[in-house]
């Protein structure tokens, strides 16, 4: 909802460093990405709805609630596997 009145707001109001790097990261796979520019709001956004299933084509609605619920829940699991491979975890 804040995506949709403030179409210029940081990704860090919603995400933390960690979860803006993991998301940057899961996205590099996609060319418009890959020029290693910080990612906004709305890229962090449509990158979460996707890890939770959300297409992304040209004539899709909005992600909605369950699809932004699931990738919320896949985005922790990364971030939990992300420190346990690095042994900050615990």
């Amino acid at each position: 909802m804040m995506q949709r009145t403030t179409h210029r707001a940081a990704p860090g109001l919603a995400f933390t460093p960690l979860e803006i790097e993991l998301l940057a990261r899961a996205a590099g796979e996609r060319q418009d990405f890959a020029s290693g520019r910080d990612l906004s709001l709305q890229e962090c956004l449509i990158q979460l709805a996707r890890l939770g299933g959300y297409m992304n084509r040209a004539r899709d609605k909005p992600p909605g609630n369950t699809v932004m619920w699931r990738g919320l829940a896949r985005l922790s699991d990364i971030a939990i596997g992300y420190e346990l491979r690095g042994g900050t975890c615990g």
